[in-house]
């Protein structure tokens, strides 16, 4: 049986787990990459400490659009799959929210196309996250330094205003 390239969950993951399933399931690979975002307690520069953290999506299309970025990964990168577990639902700081995992035969292209899918998701997959301080709610807005990340790929974004 396949794994699944995408999953869009609220329960937390076992990186060591999906790393393991990944090397298990193919006996060509020499090299996982991998990387875990978590949510983090301190906003920008002057913003008030992150009590907590929600994220949504939409259903089907958000697992669509990661999907596309998983194939654009394959399309550039000499790998051998990719993995990407993007948790949703209220989190807080510490908390696991994102695992991108990429195998290859050897680490270069793994190492490049996790950074690929991680400033692909970060600018272009389709979450809406608000962040909840002692002084309110707010919108997470996409930043500057997210869409060079992803100009760096060849990628115009424009997400951050």
């Amino acid at each position: 049986m396949a794994l699944p390239r995408v999953s869009i969950q609220s329960a937390d993951f076992d990186a060591g787990q999906e790393m393991a399933r990944l090397r298990e399931a193919d006996h060509r690979v020499g090299a996982v990459c991998s990387f875990v975002g978590t949510v983090r307690a301190a906003g920008k520069p002057g913003e008030s400490e992150v009590l907590d953290m929600e994220l949504e999506h939409y259903p089907g299309m958000t697992e669509k659009a990661i999907e596309a970025m998983v194939d654009e990964a394959h399309r550039r990168f000499d790998i051998f799959a990719a993995r990407v577990v993007h948790r949703v639902g209220l989190l807080r700081p510490g908390e696991q929210i994102v695992l991108v995992a990429v195998t290859s035969a050897h680490r270069g292209q793994s190492f490049q196309a996790c950074e690929f899918l991680m400033d692909y998701l970060k600018t272009q997959a389709p979450f809406w996250k608000k962040e909840r301080t002692a002084q309110g709610e707010r919108w997470v807005d996409a930043r500057v330094s997210d869409d060079a990340a992803l100009a760096r790929w060849g990628i115009a974004a424009g997400n951050a205003g």
